[in-house]
């Protein structure tokens, strides 16, 4: 495969250099693919010590590891460490594996997405999905590897265009039975698709300032506790409140927040993790 040609469908964002991480956009970029070593045997409990580890890396344009990553370098790279090959691309990644519709989708699968902001149902994004609408990609907004919410974000509500399973079925977790569903329609059918007993969240805030960064403190059925609640703000902190409804149940997601910049919501994430919650992360929200 010409790396050349086939990464024209990853965006070009041409930026400077910073302090503390390499160029978004290098002058010279690495186009030889680079095949991770197997270091896993390919299961949930192997990947989600990868989500965890990459948290934060930097996005670098055409890498696809072991530091750096773009948004496909990201999923290849995950995947090619549990020794499964998976196309280098979003576009060809969207063509290979197991298609399967939103409903379906379990920790692990891949989710396609036409970001350009004149859509035209081309693929340009990927992620990986991790459950109750939460993913993890190479965000080419915030150039490092964030997590994102599909309930809570009509921008990639609106772009999802493919679902695809490339992880071994009997690793997976066994899906709760469902109705029957009609089969995703081809990505080039720009049709807006809408998850699972999916509902408008429901938002409780209390918030100072203005951002797109959280930190989650947990996931409840039905509500959280009101010693938490009176815990937080009795700490100085603001938080947010998400409701929806999933597989007829009600969540709520506690976060903790807004933040305007990520380093912000970072500089916060150890006292939150030691005084209130040792499980906190940083969520973005679009």
């Amino acid at each position: 495969m010409n790396k050349t040609i086939s990464l024209l469908s990853i965006p070009i964002l041409f930026l400077g250099f910073t302090a503390c991480k390499p160029p978004h956009h290098p002058k010279d970029p690495n186009y030889k693919i680079v095949k991770p070593k197997v270091k896993y045997h390919p299961n949930k409990k192997n990947l989600e010590k990868m989500v965890k580890d990459l948290q934060g890396s930097p996005y670098v344009w055409a890498e696809e590891g072991p530091n750096n990553f773009d948004c496909s370098g990201f999923t290849y790279y995950m995947y090619g460490s549990m020794g499964i090959e998976i196309p280098r691309v979003a576009r060809e990644q969207a063509k290979k594996g197991k298609l399967i519709h939103i409903n379906e989708l379990v920790y692990g699968d891949l989710i396609f997405f036409d970001t350009e902001r004149r859509r035209r149902g081309r693929i340009t994004h990927v992620g990986m999905y991790l459950g109750d609408g939460w993913f993890t990609h190479a965000s080419t907004t915030d150039y490092e590897i964030v997590y994102s919410n599909l309930n809570t974000s009509k921008y990639y509500k609106k772009r999802l265009r493919v679902c695809r399973r490339y992880l071994p079925q009997a690793s997976l977790p066994k899906p709760l039975p469902k109705k029957p569903e009609p089969k995703l329609a081809p990505w080039k059918v720009a049709s807006p698709l809408k998850p699972n007993n999916a509902v408008k969240p429901v938002t409780q805030t209390f918030e100072r300032g203005v951002g797109k960064f959280y930190i989650q403190v947990g996931s409840f059925n039905g509500q959280p506790k009101e010693h938490l609640l009176s815990k937080i703000t009795n700490l100085g902190y603001s938080y947010k409140l998400i409701q929806f409804k999933s597989n007829g149940k009600q969540i709520s997601k506690l976060l903790i927040g807004p933040y305007a910049q990520r380093g912000k919501a970072i500089s916060q994430l150890k006292n939150i993790k030691s005084k209130i919650q040792k499980s906190a992360f940083i969520a973005e929200i679009r």
